[in-house]
């Protein structure tokens, strides 16, 4: 007993040292918005307080596309579409709650719905009735709720490594248990942030290379992955009060979700997916592609699971031609 009590007291001591050493504090908020804050930045308050940062991109006079990101990026992870599609599309970004420069809100509400409602207040803010809505990852997972919730404004949906429908996980599962497929690398931190025993130690932890590992698997080891681009992962989870916004997102259960009957999708969809990626297997594509009654599918070879920085000439262009064959040639 008295070796364990030993044994025990070191790995405290080890602890304790490990977590003041390798603790990082958060960055200002003014220090991170001024870094990260572009000439066409732009911000709003909803009604429940929430702070929003969007920007409205483009041709003003060109048909209003708007773009959600997943879950940890930002609204940055779309600038190198808008920089191609801009001359002919109004592109409208933003930074979901407990995301880039919105971070953390008023009511600590990060859950499905108040992504919805972020989403209904910016489009709302700036005008818009019609519009193509698009999304990355958890984004596209917004993209296809909202269509459900609002399809008298959706005109078209761009599903791009998209969080899947309820009824896919058990497709998936049975294919990967009847097929023995090995998953890829994936993210460590998604698969930490589940274990509640991390989320109590994660506020106090440099977070800096669970980013690295993170965004190059995300990536699939694109040489797009710079130290600039993980820098800026890293340092808008650091922003002030974003970290307890994250840890309360995910630390709220997931409420199950009845399967959706997709006949109720009634407008085109583009879905793009890179064929590496190590988040949203490949197969929730074709499971899109077999559910939605008028998709395009577009798969990429040897890209991960961002394919608008992975690969932005070539995924735009899919884009351009997939909404011209909607708006015609701007």
């Amino acid at each position: 007993m008295k070796i364990i009590k030993i044994t025990v007291v070191l790995l405290l001591a080890i602890l304790l040292c490990a977590g003041v050493f390798l603790y990082k504090g958060e960055l200002p908020q003014r220090e991170v918005d001024a870094k990260y804050t572009g000439e066409t930045s732009q911000f709003f308050t909803m009604e429940n307080g929430a702070r929003i940062h969007f920007r409205d991109e483009g041709n003003s006079a060109g048909p209003a596309v708007v773009l959600v990101h997943g879950s940890n990026a930002s609204l940055h992870t779309w600038e190198p579409w808008v920089e191609i599609l801009g001359d002919s599309y109004r592109i409208i970004t933003m930074d979901l709650p407990a995301h880039g420069l919105t971070g953390a809100v008023p009511d600590n509400d990060y859950g499905a719905q108040a992504q919805l409602r972020t989403v209904d207040a910016v489009v709302r803010h700036v005008g818009l009735d019609k519009f193509t809505l698009g999304g990355n990852s958890m984004g596209g997972g917004v993209t296809w709720r909202y269509t459900l919730a609002h399809p008298e404004k959706v005109e078209a949906m761009l599903l791009i490594d998209s969080s899947g429908l309820p009824q896919f996980r058990q497709q998936l599962e049975a294919k990967a248990e009847e097929l023995g497929q090995e998953k890829k690398e994936a993210p460590v931190f998604f698969s930490l942030m589940g274990k509640p025993w991390f989320r109590a130690i994660a506020k106090y932890i440099d977070p800096y290379w669970m980013t690295k590992q993170g965004v190059n698997s995300a990536y699939n080891y694109s040489p797009v992955v710079t130290e600039q681009l993980i820098q800026r992962y890293y340092e808008l989870a650091l922003r002030a009060g974003s970290r307890d916004a994250t840890l309360s997102r995910f630390s709220s259960p997931r409420k199950a979700e009845e399967p959706v009957d997709a006949t109720r999708f009634n407008v085109p969809a583009l879905v793009m997916w890179g064929k590496e990626d190590s988040l949203i297997s490949v197969d929730v594509a074709q499971l899109f592609d077999a559910a939605l009654a008028q998709s395009t599918l577009v798969i990429y070879d040897s890209v991960g699971h961002v394919p608008m920085e992975e690969i932005p000439d070539r995924s735009a262009e899919d884009v351009s031609a997939f909404l011209q064959s909607i708006y015609g040639a701007n």
